[in-house]
């Protein structure tokens, strides 16, 4: 059985350099048919399979990107990173990934690193690429020190950011439809007859956020529907904050037993609130769909198997992630020109809108 051989023991049973090891390795046309003919036999010899390392010291790659989220917990994140890691490893780079902890407003250790210490963190790890999804860039107000911060990276490597474009930023961008959605949900409700239609979650001063009570408020204008202030409590992203605003919601209107000034359905900003809504509901001795339907502007995993089944807007995590990739991977191999993308989220409608019935199946 043959032992494993580095590259720099290829080099010296070659008596050639590593570099021009290297080059036959990434298929170089800059080295001579009989160099490359002894060194392909060595190599086929010991079935060596070159590292990434080996395959980057030609072209100065590491093929590794970075990148940079605020909150690995958050099903959104996790999940859009998962899409991002496969769709990169298909391309053959590996994925570095740095959890900035970039949310709520918890108390924080005095030693924790800022987005910008991360920035600086993955550019000493000689990534070829960073991919930003969401942190500070997702604030409807950005400071000009975080912005010269990103622009810095971006200037020592290609930087792509899943989220609204922001001017000043030099970035490249791929961003999502953050609209189209709410509004197809808003319609559905008012298919099914809800006069009075509530928002809930999401964080004040967040371009999601904003970008979502917008269209929403919109589209029930455009509907002739009124849109009562009562009935938009925001507050964050997580279960909790839909107990809270569905607690607050509930409380503004007498409590649960006078529904009048309820409404009758309820727009979450994503499932994780919605499923927090719906168990302060439980707790109140409310039903959903029955007292108030609910549904989500954002689906996550498993919201299919919640009690009741999850309506909720897809947004496509698997071709935001491609088109991420893609974009990124253009960018490193020298092309700035940005991806057109065609990003349509799409409504599963499932049972806790009111909008389909319950399907026992038996086995």
């Amino acid at each position: 059985m043959k032992t494993k051989i580095t590259i720099t023991e290829i080099a010296q049973k070659s008596g050639v350099s590593v570099s021009t090891v290297s080059r036959v390795l990434n298929n170089s046309p800059s080295v001579s048919p009989k160099k490359r003919e002894k060194i392909q036999r060595i190599i086929d010899e010991y079935n060596y399979t070159p590292s990434v390392f080996a395959r980057g010291m030609v072209n100065h790659t590491t093929r590794n990107i970075a990148v940079i989220l605020p909150d690995i917990t958050n099903p959104y994140f996790a999940s859009l990173f998962q899409q991002v890691e496969r769709f990169a490893l298909q391309h053959q780079y590996a994925t570095l990934m740095f959890n900035t902890m970039f949310v709520r407003g918890e108390q924080r250790p005095a030693e924790e690193l800022t987005e910008a210490d991360y920035y600086k963190i993955a550019l000493e790890k000689q990534v070829d690429g960073v991919l930003i999804l969401g942190g500070s860039m997702d604030k409807e107000e950005i400071s000009g020190e975080f912005l010269q911060a990103l622009n810095q990276m971006h200037s020592q490597v290609p930087v792509v950011i899943i989220g609204s474009r922001v001017e000043g930023c030099d970035c490249l961008f791929v961003e999502r439809n953050l609209k189209q959605g709410v509004t197809a949900i808003v319609h559905h409700f008012v298919a099914l007859n809800h006069e009075r239609i509530g928002f809930i979650g999401g964080q004040p001063g967040i371009r999601i956020t904003s970008a979502r009570v917008e269209a929403f408020q919109q589209a029930l204008s455009a509907l002739g529907k009124p849109v009562d202030p009562r009935h938009v409590v925001l507050s964050d992203y997580y279960a909790q904050d839909g107990y809270s605003a569905m607690n607050q919601l509930l409380d503004a209107a007498g409590g649960a037993d006078s529904t009048s000034q309820l409404p009758t359905a309820v727009i979450a900003i994503n499932d994780m609130v919605a499923l927090g809504a719906i168990r302060a509901m439980k707790d109140r001795g409310l039903n959903c769909p029955e007292h108030i339907a609910i549904a989500s502007c954002d689906q996550f995993p498993s919201g299919e198997y919640s009690v009741p089944r999850l309506t909720s807007l897809d947004q496509h995590n698997e071709y935001l992630g491609r088109m991420a990739v893609l974009q990124l991977i253009n960018a490193i191999n020298g092309s700035e020109e940005e991806i057109n993308i065609n990003h349509t989220p799409e409504l599963m409608i499932r049972e806790s809108c009111g909008g389909v019935k319950t399907v026992m199946q038996m086995t």
